[in-house]
């Protein structure tokens, strides 16, 4: 993983700050470089800078960045997971490799020139997360983007005052106003005098936009191109044909006939569990050491554990693949909500008898943070919170599954002093996003990917502060899409049957893409560690658009018999694969937002909703 910046000015280089450097070697702690070029194009001269800071997490050592092409001059900044090149599935630098293919793509060869269109191929031949910004020398043309899923952060910033364009994986808000850049497809900027640098404005949705810079796109899925038809550079009116290859497959809509029933024997359990090992292999395995690491603390890999289906899953699964030797992380976060700590004043205390702890156990994680006000010193608001209750839970469970494997369970406690001491860095980091649910959300990512807190790798073990090493961290996030887990989606069934449910389905498939994976990369990578989603692989997306919905869900069916098991209908199918893994009552948990559940929603007392721009 790494930090990306460019720039391209017609007066003088740019650079991205000390600020701003800072918060990309926050992303990139391993290795930081730049690269600048000088692009002659229609008479004028442009001035373009990249800088890069590097994570090290592929093959065995680590490769610098930018990428320089010395014969060509063309400029790589590469921020992205390529776990496979068309059907070739790539285990070394892939950065590296990525960059060579682009290069070919883009320089002439046996006498053909190369396109803007082949440079695209190679990027839509990639399975796995990333966002770039490369120039291609040869033709003089800039190209940017995202993966089709969003996975990685890209913003630009319009700099009109400097006549100048600047690209980042993360802002710095003081410099201007950042944009995202849409997940929709590359983007292809030439370079050029009628280039008129400082006013970017990205075309949406048509190919190409003539209102305020030429910046031409190519959508994901369109295949349909014939690269020798297209002129270069894009005339004004070319239309981009239409997408009959949408990019995450074709959504399945057929509607049951008669009953259907779904059960631990049904191909879809089995094929799901196949699909996660082989999406979890590419993401667990071949993880570089990292810095500092002992045989007291063997740990690569940690795991964003609510407790709920779909991070208890990835986490048992991930047992299955990892050697015995390779200890598991669980990072469980809970805060000290104001509003819900008075809401409990006024609760009966027989009621809040389950929630009484020590007060070593209360401070341990932050000993200079003390209790909100008007609470008793005895009553730990972190162990009340709905995700630690069943993440320990869920914990317990694995050890008894699992009992070979040393797993540890980190309780990340946020004291609400902890949370406003941070405020204005969380804000920061979302930026461009700007809602009160937004911040919500994000400072449960923030803290919990800091790994920082109270660990114990057992129920009855005592407690000690801890800090994962682990720079590997695995969300579970895309399952409720895929297979129907929130609770509207059990709405839209009770209200319109399953044409109903399958309208709501397919809505939320289309906009994966543009969901706040963005944003949740910026917090999360600001600790040097990087965020891996196995159920957003673009293989098992496509099987599961694919799958027909009594495949995937129960809703209005009942078990077959007696001994099926009694489970919710939302995500069924990953419900059995839980119960077929031994986790009985993983199976049957129930959803829960990560605001509500880590309690980081609404915490100041009073009429604010998650639609309000932070104050």
């Amino acid at each position: 993983m790494c930090g990306i910046y460019a720039a391209i000015s017609r007066r003088d280089f740019i650079f991205p700050g000390q600020d701003l450097e800072h918060l990309l070697c926050n992303r990139g702690p391993d290795h930081i470089g730049q690269a600048q070029a000088q692009v002659e194009s229609d008479g004028t001269t442009l001035a373009v800078s990249f800088t890069s800071t590097v994570l090290a997490l592929r093959g065995g050592h680590l490769t610098p960045q930018p990428f320089v092409d010395p014969q060509s001059g063309s400029i790589l900044c590469w921020n992205g997971e390529a776990w496979k090149i068309g059907q070739e599935t790539f285990v070394g630098n892939d950065g590296q490799k990525v960059f060579e293919s682009m290069v070919k793509a883009s320089t002439t060869q046996n006498g053909v020139a190369g396109s803007s269109h082949c440079v695209f191929e190679v990027l839509n031949s990639i399975c796995g997360p990333f966002a770039f910004v490369f120039l291609d020398n040869t033709r003089k043309q800039l190209f940017f983007g995202r993966d089709r899923l969003g996975r990685r952060s890209l913003l630009y910033n319009n700099m009109e005052h400097a006549n100048a364009i600047e690209f980042s994986s993360v802002a710095d808000p003081t410099r201007g106003l950042w944009n995202e850049v849409e997940a929709d497809g590359i983007y292809v900027l030439p370079l050029g005098k009628e280039t008129p640098i400082g006013r970017l404005q990205l075309p949406d949705p048509s190919l190409t936009s003539t209102s305020i810079l030429p910046v031409h796109k190519y959508s994901w899925g369109v295949k349909s191109v014939d690269s020798g038809h297209i002129p270069q550079p894009f005339p004004e009116q070319w239309e981009e044909p239409p997408n009959k290859n949408p990019p995450l497959g074709m959504f399945n809509k057929n509607i049951p006939k008669g009953t259907q029933f779904l059960t631990p024997q049904s191909s879809s359990v089995k094929h799901l569990h196949d699909y996660l090992r082989e999406s979890l292999k590419d993401r667990i395995l071949n993880i570089p050491i990292p810095p500092g690491l002992d045989s007291v603390h063997n740990v690569r890999v940690a795991v964003l554990f609510s407790g709920g289906l779909d991070c208890t899953v990835l986490a048992r699964i991930a047992h299955d693949l990892l050697p015995l030797g390779d200890h598991i992380d669980l990072i469980n976060v809970a805060f000290e909500n104001p509003r819900v700590i008075h809401a409990m004043q006024n609760t009966p205390k027989s009621k809040n008898q389950a929630s009484l702890h020590t007060q070593n156990r209360y401070t341990l994680n932050f000993p200079e943070a003390r209790p909100f006000e008007r609470v008793s010193s005895l009553l730990s608001p972190f162990e009340s919170c709905p995700d630690r209750e069943t993440g320990r839970k869920a914990f317990q469970e694995l050890l008894n599954v699992c009992p070979n494997r040393v797993w540890r369970f980190i309780a990340v406690n946020v004291p609400y002093a902890e949370t406003l001491v941070h405020r204005t860095r969380v804000v920061s980091l979302i930026h461009p996003h700007n809602t009160e649910m937004d911040l919500s959300i994000a400072y449960a990512l923030y803290f919990a990917a800091r790994g920082t807190g109270i660990v114990s790798s057992g129920v009855d073990e005592g407690l000690t502060p801890y800090t994962t090493p682990a720079r590997i961290l695995l969300s579970g996030l895309g399952a409720d899409e895929l297979f129907g887990g929130y609770t509207r989606h059990a709405t839209a069934f009770n209200r319109k049957g399953f044409p109903g449910l399958l309208d709501e389905l397919e809505l939320d498939v289309n906009r994966l893409g543009k969901r706040n994976l963005g944003r949740d990369d910026r917090v999360m990578s600001h600790w040097g560690r990087e965020a891996r989603f196995p159920y957003l692989d673009e293989e098992l997306v496509k099987w599961a658009v694919g799958l027909p919905i009594w495949e995937k869900c129960g809703f209005g069916t009942a078990p077959s018999n007696e001994q099926e098991p009694h489970i919710d209908p939302s995500k069924k199918v990953l419900r059995l694969l839980a119960y077929k893994l031994g986790m009985l009552s993983v199976a049957r948990e129930k959803k829960r937002a990560i605001q509500f559940g880590a309690r980081t929603a609404k915490m100041e007392i009073g009429t604010t909703k998650g639609t309000s721009l932070i104050s």
